[in-house]
């Protein structure tokens, strides 16, 4: 046998000495050779980004038995101070809303953060009148006798929810929270004399800090840098199109009063618009359009803004595409058009009479779905995940089923002795979420693509689906369940 050579490194040795002791020996010759790297501060979990998302799953986290003893630590880029003493006089709003499910309450309810909401501020609502834009065809959604009152969302302020989430967080503690930290780097750990992190993914942050996680979470959005890390790719497209949020003040609490309130959404050519109840006479508005004609409605008056407002539940899409050439006078013009058009006023909404002060803004629409939810030692919620059209108002709700469904997967793993950040460990957490949401996110497109057609055989045959789906009781029921998440799971 030829001897081996007096000087070979470690890497060399590799094709004669088993990898253990070929790590060994590069350690012992570290230790001669110079000082070993800090070793960063290790955690079991630890969350990127502070949102309903991120704040959900640390907030499960510590109140499960079994899983309140791991040490985790949550870091977001912005100040959590502002957030968590969220507070608004109750005739104004934060501008950026979503609708809860009733499922989603539960969870909230469950992990003890409900309670620490402000429920003045938040709105359910029991009715949904939708509508097609172009031919008038009409779906309504209501409950049947035995359910009559019963929920099919709760419009809330992200900030609210995510101000009570803190609020719980902080009640437990365990929960380190590094915000106003931005991270810089995300890389593999180091393998040294008294720790292998080799396989450990280690954030850096700009405050100098390093922490190496037995299970990084990212909740940090689309453009998710923990993503990036784990290499996931993500496949979708942008809609060419913005979605302008605004605080709208009704002439009235709704035609149901405070007892019934109803969700209005009409599709027009250029995207959806749609009117959501919040306590007493307020709605906040949601109108998917094209990003000239958003940047358009940013620039008018309060009057004119309201006017177009009124007209994209009331006009005829010819109109209101004529309304949108005016650079000012669309008060005037509507008060005109409105009385040469027949409307019935009780299925629209309640006419709008204000628009609070800063409150409107636009963002753009797009899809994306991560071709995984899951890596090595790595787990993605929310945004980070999918990112869906918002026609449907179900992107916070997905972020929530998300981390219901990672937290009692963690828990699992802990139960039974598991790694938690093995990615056998988390295969649970991506059956279970990928294929619901994929169907969910396909279906927001197809509805997009199907309701911005404006001619050909397409429109009669979708307004026949629509009347046929309002016709047939059982299935409207049916689709009204899993709109509220409280009917039978279909994956």
């Amino acid at each position: 046998m030829k001897p081996l050579p007096r000087n070979l490194t470690p890497r060399q040795l590799g094709g004669y000495v088993c990898n253990t002791c070929t790590r060994q020996l590069g350690r012992q010759r570290r230790r001669y050779a110079s000082a070993p790297p800090p070793t960063p501060d290790i955690y079991d979990v630890v969350c990127v980004g502070g949102g309903p998302a991120g704040l959900s799953l640390l907030a499960a986290l510590r109140s499960s038995p079994a899983t309140a003893n791991l040490k985790v630590a949550l870091i977001e880029s912005q100040d959590l101070s502002k957030t968590r003493a969220f507070s608004l006089p109750p005739n104004q709003f934060s501008n950026r809303c979503s609708s809860l499910t009733p499922s989603s309450v539960r969870f909230l309810d469950k992990i003890g953060a409900w309670t620490h909401i402000q429920r003045d501020r938040v709105q359910a609502y029991q009715e949904m009148q939708v509508w097609d834009g172009i031919t008038g065809a009409r779906i309504e959604f209501d409950w049947p006798a035995e359910k009559q009152g019963g929920t099919i969302a709760y419009m809330n302020e992200n900030l609210n929810l995510t101000s009570g989430l803190l609020k719980r967080i902080g009640e437990m503690g365990g929960v380190e929270v590094l915000d106003g930290q931005k991270v810089e780097d995300i890389v593999l750990g180091q393998a040294t004399e008294d720790v292998d992190l080799s396989s450990w993914p280690v954030v850096q942050l700009s405050g100098g800090r390093k922490l190496a996680a037995r299970l990084l979470v990212g909740a940090d959005g689309a453009n998710s840098p923990v993503r990036t890390f784990a290499g996931i790719g993500s496949k979708g497209w942008d809609y060419e199109r913005h979605g302008v949020v605004a605080t709208i003040q009704l002439d009235g609490n709704g035609w149901g009063g405070e007892e019934v309130k109803t969700a209005y959404q009409r599709f027009l050519p250029t995207g959806p618009v749609a009117m959501l109840p919040l306590p007493g006479s307020f709605s906040t508005l949601v109108w998917s359009t094209t990003p000239a004609l958003a940047a358009h409605l940013k620039t008018l008056s309060a009057k004119d803004f309201i006017a177009m407002v009124n007209a994209a539940f009331r006009l005829s899409p010819v109109d209101l595409a004529y309304m949108h050439t005016q650079a000012e006078g669309q008060a005037e013009e509507f008060k005109w058009r409105s009385q040469h058009t027949d409307f019935d006023t009780q299925r629209i909404p309640q006419l709008a009479v204000g628009v609070q002060e800063g409150s409107v803004a636009s963002f753009p629409l797009k899809l994306r779905h991560a071709d995984t939810y899951i890596g090595e030692r790595v787990a993605l919620v929310g945004d980070a995940a999918h990112t869906i059209h918002p026609l449907a108002g179900q992107g916070l709700n997905q972020g929530q089923g998300d981390v219901e469904s990672l937290a009692k997967t963690i828990e699992f793993a802990v139960t039974h002795g598991q790694d938690i950040g093995v990615q056998m460990s988390l295969e649970t957490y991506n059956a279970e979420r990928y294929a619901a949401n994929h169907v969910l996110l396909g279906i927001c497109d197809k509805l997009h693509k199907l309701y911005a057609i404006e001619s050909g055989p397409l429109v009669p045959l979708r307004s026949l689906g629509l009347r046929a789906v309002n016709a047939l009781a059982p299935v409207k029921h049916f689709f009204m369940s899993q709109a509220a998440g409280t009917g039978a799971k279909i994956l």
